[in-house]
């Protein structure tokens, strides 16, 4: 999601997703630091695009509050590493019923929280009830509306009923954050149970964390990381050059690599993405309510070449919904491929013979006008005229996300596993096919992991031939960080980056 500020993220302004429980692949921590003994007592100055727009997940707070206080202020019962397993954290053991509906965890015990009050069940029956909240905007609310009732036998048990089976179930509980059930004002303050609490938010420049000195687990081999907040991927990158940050975790502007490559105090580290730049069409809204125009549209955009223009010789194609280290990947790149011929075939085949004029809403942020000027350009040449209008992410979340209002749009989604929202007729792209539907139903409620991935397979190609949207290309993952560093994520799957395992040295 290059410069995905409030992007369809893991608790981005609007909502993401994810599923299952398998393994996503990944090359976890970077870096091997260069001389010197690494100290305990060093303050790691971390640089990024994505502030937040507030401290709670459930509330809009964006990608940037995954990035900053995921895993290093709030813990879950299980955690998502950076090469996408899933281990237990504050669970320290759990049991599932033979019929597959009732979980019971057993709670770590020793584990405080900031403020000082102890970790109980009932902590954590606070922290899902609020995830699955009338006015939560978690990307973990649908998933986890399964839950029928949670009880808390005792201090250290929770036991959670479903309503229905979900093999998701403990790799979406990897994204709930367990938060002190006495906690107020959450948007600007924290109580978490993580190695960091809370330093001090500047808001327009920096967060920083202090290592807490209650932890329950191994200390942060840091004292202090702070994330410094820039507008643009040249300030972020002066920032590094002049040593006001040691690593960038999302490298934005592809053309100002070589001046870390070729500098030996620097290390540049292509990790794996499961961001997807998406033309995303309202599929209720005509004419994109036609498969042919939906076909056409997408055979008409020379994806290779944006992708080219837009990050060099990084990123990927991809063809659906799906990444590589998602396990029913397939590759889809010739489903709807570039071919300008058979686009004007299908628009004449849907009754556009001398093409339609639609509305592309723009989110103000890169990569989306750049790549909104090429595809009005690529579709002009095929008669179909395109008006781009440009809006802000807040705008974007209200006009499309929230009402529906728009015909087409741009817009980044960064989690691995998200191709089971094309079965959900009510998101906001509204694609709406039954068997899609019935098909991401049974993979939820699959018995195992391999007939989840065979179901998952057919939805991703029905989707892919559908046209359900366009999606352009995968993002590269790319972490630069200085060469007196190590222990840093190299995926950051769905924006977490884990600041807890960074060494400095010097």
């Amino acid at each position: 999601m290059s410069i995905k500020k409030t992007s369809l993220y893991a608790t981005a302004t609007a909502a993401t997703l994810a599923v299952t429980l398998t393994a996503c692949g990944g090359s976890g921590s970077g870096g091997n630091a260069s001389g010197g003994t690494a100290n305990k007592d060093a303050t790691v100055n971390v640089g990024s695009l994505y502030e937040p727009q507030n401290l709670d997940n459930t509330a809009g707070g964006g990608q940037g509050v995954t990035e900053a206080l995921n895993g290093n202020v709030y813990e879950g019962l299980f955690k998502l590493t950076d090469d996408g397993k899933v281990e237990k954290l504050l669970a320290t053991d759990y049991k599932v019923s033979g019929d597959g509906l009732t979980y019971t965890f057993t709670l770590r015990d020793g584990v405080k929280f900031h403020s000082g009050k102890a970790l109980t069940s009932e902590d954590v029956k606070y922290s899902l009830e609020k995830v699955v909240a009338d006015d939560s905007q978690s990307a973990r609310k649908n998933n986890l509306q399964v839950i029928k009732d949670i009880a808390t036998p005792d201090a250290r048990t929770v036991k959670v009923t479903l309503s229905k089976k979900s093999i998701s179930f403990v790799y979406n509980l990897s994204y709930v954050w367990i938060i002190n059930s006495q906690a107020k004002n959450l948007k600007t303050t924290e109580d978490g149970t993580g190695p960091y609490q809370l330093g001090k938010w500047t808001r327009g420049s920096a967060l920083s964390l202090d290592r807490f000195p209650g932890y329950w687990g191994k200390a942060a081999t840091n004292k202090k990381a702070v994330f410094h907040y820039y507008k643009d991927a040249t300030a972020l990158n002066n920032a590094l050059l002049t040593g006001a940050v040691d690593v960038v975790t999302s490298e934005q502007s592809p053309d100002a690599l070589d001046q870390f490559k070729s500098n030996q105090n620097y290390k540049v580290n292509d990790g794996d993405s499961t961001t997807k730049l998406l033309l995303a069409f309202n599929d209720k809204a005509k004419p994109f309510t036609d498969v042919k125009v939906r076909q056409a549209v997408s055979s008409a955009i020379d994806d290779k070449k944006l992708l080219e223009s837009v990050w060099g010789g990084y990123g990927k194609l991809i063809g659906s919904m799906v990444p590589p280290t998602d396990p029913w990947y397939e590759d889809l790149t010739k489903v709807n491929a570039y071919d300008p011929a058979r686009a004007k075939k299908l628009l004449a085949d849907a009754g556009y013979a001398k093409g339609f004029s639609f509305t592309l809403d723009t989110p103000n942020y890169d990569p989306h006008p750049t790549a909104a000027t090429f595809i009005k350009s690529e579709l002009a040449k095929v008669g179909v005229n395109v008006k781009i209008n440009t809006i802000t992410p807040d705008e974007w979340y209200t006009k499309v996300y929230k009402n529906h209002d728009f015909s087409a749009t741009l817009q980044e989604h960064v989690n691995d596993r998200d191709l089971v929202w094309y079965g959900n007729p009510d998101f906001y792209w509204g694609y709406d096919n039954k068997q899609v539907t019935q098909w991401v139903e049974q993979a939820e409620q699959a018995s195992s992991t391999a007939e989840q991935t065979e179901l998952l397979k057919k939805v991703n190609r029905k989707t892919a031939e559908d046209a359900a949207s366009d999606w352009l290309y995968l993002y590269p993952q790319i972490v630069v960080a200085s060469s007196k560093l190590s222990g840093y994520p190299l995926n950051g799957l769905n924006s977490q980056f884990y600041v807890y395992d960074i060494q400095k040295k010097g």
